[in-house]
């Protein structure tokens, strides 16, 4: 393995930090570097260059066949490589000092912060994602695509607002892998042209989790995404 990514990361990097995160400043990317910062987990960053299809290496594709990003490897489990953003959050709760905090033991919680999780994963990021591209990177404007997705966009948040409703936090009424799941992709409702007016508690939930540290931190790796900006002058998040 460390003869594949040589020419990235040294043997030296690896020995001192557990995990190499290969990402760009995408929500899915994100999720995994606020959970990293959340935790506390020493890591390096490979900065993954989508324009020029880097994903779609040979090199990378051991790593993550689907060629997508994130992806991380473990180099304090063998080498051990994960992907999809999800099972990424899951394996760092579940394997890194500290991961009960954002991934609770006890079943019936366990379950509610992963029913929150896949639904960001199956919902939210799919059809945001879609009306994104319909919006921004289709060769020509199709009416129906727009609409499709960002009214399903504008349900899935009815959904969230909904489920805020009197709590804090998504499952268990506490900070979680589920919160950093869904919260990374409705940060960036506004490029979606979905407004959060009518959703009072989600935006409510979005602003608390900005102020996190971690999450400021999170949002700048690899580097600050060069289409959306979603920083304040001093720094601190707008949501």
């Amino acid at each position: 393995y460390q003869r594949r990514v040589r020419g990235s990361i040294s043997k030296t990097m690896t020995e001192k930090k557990p995990i190499t995160l290969y990402t760009s400043p995408t929500p899915n990317g994100w999720k995994v570097s606020i959970a990293l910062e959340e935790l506390g987990i020493p890591y390096n960053v490979h900065g993954i260059k989508l324009q020029t299809n880097e994903q779609k290496q040979d090199w990378f594709l051991k790593i993550n066949p689907n060629g997508r990003i994130p992806a991380i490897v473990d180099h304090s489990n063998g080498d051990f490589a994960v992907f999809e953003s999800a099972a990424i959050l899951v394996y760092l709760a579940e394997n890194f000092p500290g991961g009960e905090k954002l991934l609770p033991k006890d079943l019936k919680q366990k379950t509610q912060v992963l029913e929150w999780s896949f639904f960001q994963m199956a919902g939210v990021g799919p059809m945001q994602g879609q009306a994104n591209h319909f919006l921004h990177m289709a060769p020509e404007k199709i009416e129906y695509g727009i609409k499709r997705y960002t009214d399903e966009t504008k349900r899935l948040y009815s959904v969230l607002d909904k489920a805020l409703e009197g709590k804090e936090y998504l499952a268990n009424n506490q900070y979680s892998i589920a919160d950093i799941l869904n919260f990374s992709w409705v940060l960036i409702h506004d490029f979606a042209q979905v407004s959060l007016d009518g959703f009072p508690n989600l935006k409510k939930w979005g602003e608390r989790i900005a102020k996190r540290p971690a999450v400021v931190k999170g949002l700048v790796v690899p580097e600050k995404n060069p289409r959306i900006n979603f920083f304040n002058d001093d720094g601190s998040v707008k949501f």
